[in-house]
């Protein structure tokens, strides 16, 4: 018996020991030999070329150049001259002595990036002198080679991936590129592509001698999508130089489709600064800079108070709540008295007045009125402001848009809430009257105010506002930006409304900023502006809103402009809108005079005041922005350049 167990525990193991050889050798030969010739395998990723960004009219804005990665694999790295080296690279010992460890504490093995992103013209004088050095090798890659100087805010820039980014995705390894914010971050995926892999035995100095296997595991690279984007270069280049000595936001959006037609952020810079070797340099003075903030796009991520634009809410809310009438008039006496401390002033004009003066001349006390109509409709102010709450956000007020860019803020529209948990006593509609004229808690960004304008041109719904016109020339269909978001205010509302925001051009606040041939709807703002000096809130110039659509009938484009310390809605905002607007339907310019003050003016003396350490005057008559020459395309004083 013991006999025949020992033959069967034999055959057993000399069975399995032949279905493993059979398996290892036949079945699964070649990933065998594969796996044992790896150290003599030299591995060598072919970087796929981006995908290009194209405007809504087929302009190409961004595009690839070659660029070279200084490559080494600290396995094969040999003793040499460092000083020579360091000469031949243009870097510093120390730098150089620290890239090296990091990449021996990466892998003894895989390529790390000592140098990225030469451009050819600084790769030149390298290539030849390279092979001196074993180990270091270059790798060649695509980089972005920017057609345009203007847009970096939205089309974002590259930049190496994280280790952290590395862990979590395996597509990418160390010195990988990806997109990092705006519309490069947004559409990586589709952006970036995918990398080939090709394999070459090498000799026992590393050097790689020929294809491996006949190049039977190698892949070819796949480039990345092209995308078409709404925005319209020309009108990008010329909102930005109208901007130049000047910060705030502006963004522009086609109301039938919610396509973004222009969004610009000042100051900025060309977006050129943040590829090559002085990237990093350019990076610390971009967003690092505490003051200017040329790196927070204001146009998505600002918290602005919203100002008089915000009256046009109020008065759809109070024809949808049946607190006025289109007819009845209202008495201001140069303003309001709530019975609060102080009074709402109001500047001069006829009184009483109906709703479509109300709206040209901006009357704040007409519209605390209907405001507190509103709010005391309700069973409790309460239960009133829950239902103002309900209108306002109606309009993507309040909240993020979902728009197809990275960044953004969600504003604030107060609730019934809001107040009962700030308040310990029995709050009334006239203890938040300033939201009557948007100068209370109301919190908006520039991009929720153009929304808010593309509703009120379409009579009640917007489409969400996005970036993305067509990928690799196949137009998006895409619910969340072809699907009506529709307001709750009935559309028969509108019209009258609209009315007063025609007014205001013709008769009212912005009738020096009418455009010849164009029916402009609009409605100018002035938000006072405080700062923090020394740990005292102090007064500042106020800020210059204006929000329009054009044409009334046909809607092409609904903006919305924020110039931050810009004294008065008409002085610069509607200025700058109404241009736009006339670039835009027009494709030129008849309005040379306000061109003109916008290009010979600059704000940046209202910007240096918080910092002069001595007594400034705010919103001053006499003007003292001029400037010596005007400004032309390329020569903004505000635009940071290579």
């Amino acid at each position: 018996m013991k006999k025949f167990l020992l033959l069967f525990l034999v055959s057993v193991v000399g069975l399995t020991l032949l279905g493993r050889v059979f398996y290892l050798q036949i079945l699964n030969g070649d990933t065998y030999r594969l796996k044992s010739e790896l150290n003599a395998v030299k591995t060598v990723y072919d970087i796929p070329e981006r995908g290009f960004i194209y405007d809504r009219d087929g302009d190409l804005m961004v595009a690839n150049q070659v660029a070279y990665d200084i490559m080494l694999i600290p396995k094969e790295l040999k003793k040499f001259d460092t000083l020579q080296l360091c000469a031949l690279l243009r870097m510093d010992k120390s730098r150089l002595l620290s890239q090296i460890k990091d990449a021996k504490n990466w892998s003894w093995q895989k390529g790390s990036v000592i140098i990225p992103q030469l451009t050819q013209e600084e790769y030149a004088p390298i290539q030849e002198k390279l092979r001196k050095f074993p180990g270091f090798y270059a790798q060649k890659r695509s980089l972005r080679k920017y057609q345009v100087t203007h847009s970096a805010s939205v089309l974002g820039y590259i930049r190496e991936v994280s280790p952290r980014t590395i862990q979590k995705d395996s597509r990418y390894h160390l010195g990988d590129l990806a997109g990092k914010n705006g519309i490069e971050l947004q559409y990586e995926d589709e952006l970036r592509g995918k990398k080939g892999v090709k394999h070459f035995i090498r000799d026992r100095y590393g050097r790689a001698l020929e294809s491996y296997e006949n190049g039977k595991y190698d892949t070819i690279p796949q480039s990345g999508k092209d995308l078409t984007v709404t925005l319209d270069n020309d009108l990008q280049a010329y909102a930005e130089l109208l901007m130049s000595n000047k910060r705030g936001g502006i963004v522009a959006i086609e109301p039938k489709t919610g396509e973004i037609l222009t969004l610009v952020t000042a100051p900025y810079y060309d977006p050129a600064l943040l590829m090559g070797r002085d990237r990093s340099k350019n990076s610390v003075l971009i967003f690092n800079d505490t003051i200017k903030k040329p790196g927070v796009n204001r146009a998505l991520q600002a918290d602005y108070v919203p100002g008089s634009p915000f009256k046009i809410i109020n008065a759809l809310i109070g024809l949808e709540e049946g607190v006025i009438t289109t007819t009845e008039r209202l008495t201001c006496r140069h303003g309001y008295d709530y019975g609060g401390k102080k009074r709402m002033k109001c500047h001069a004009h006829k009184s009483p007045l109906a709703l479509s003066t109300g709206i040209a001349e901006s009357c704040n006390a007409y519209f605390a009125q209907v405001y507190r109509r509103i709010i005391e409709k309700g069973d409790t102010p309460e239960a009133g402001m829950d239902n103002w709450h309900k209108h306002v956000t109606s309009f993507g007020l309040g909240n993020y848009l979902g728009y197809d860019l990275p960044v953004g803020k969600k504003g604030l529209i107060p609730d019934g809430k809001y107040y009962s948990d700030r308040y310990d006593f029995n709050w009334r509609a006239v203890t938040t009257i300033s939201n009557a004229i948007g100068q209370g808690e109301v919190i908006t960004t520039p991009i929720q105010l153009a929304n808010m304008t593309a509703a009120i041109a379409n009579r009640g719904y917007f489409y969400r506002p996005h970036v993305i016109k067509a990928i690799d020339g196949v137009p998006i269909d895409n619910p969340d930006y072809t699907v009506k978001n529709y307001t709750t205010v009935a559309s028969k509302h509108f019209e009258p409304v609209i009315d007063g925001m025609t007014a205001v051009y013709k008769t009212g606040t912005a009738k020096h900023a009418q455009i010849p041939g164009i029916e402009i709807c609009g409605k100018t703002g002035t938000v006072e502006n405080f700062m923090k000096i020394d740990g005292k809130r102090t007064q500042l110039t106020d800020h210059s809103v204006f929000i329009a659509f054009a044409p009334k009938d046909d809607p092409q484009i609904a903006i919305a402009v924020f110039v931050e310390n810009g004294y008065w809605g008409s002085r610069y905002a509607a200025k700058i809108a109404s241009l736009l607007i006339e670039k835009h339907i027009k494709g030129e310019i008849s309005r040379k005079d306000l061109e003109q003050y916008l290009l010979t003016h600059s704000l940046e003396y209202e910007y240096a005041k918080p910092y002069s350490g001595k007594p400034f005057e705010i919103n001053p008559r006499v003007d003292q922005g001029l400037i010596q020459s005007q400004i032309v395309p390329g020569q903004e004083s505000n635009q940071l350049k290579p």
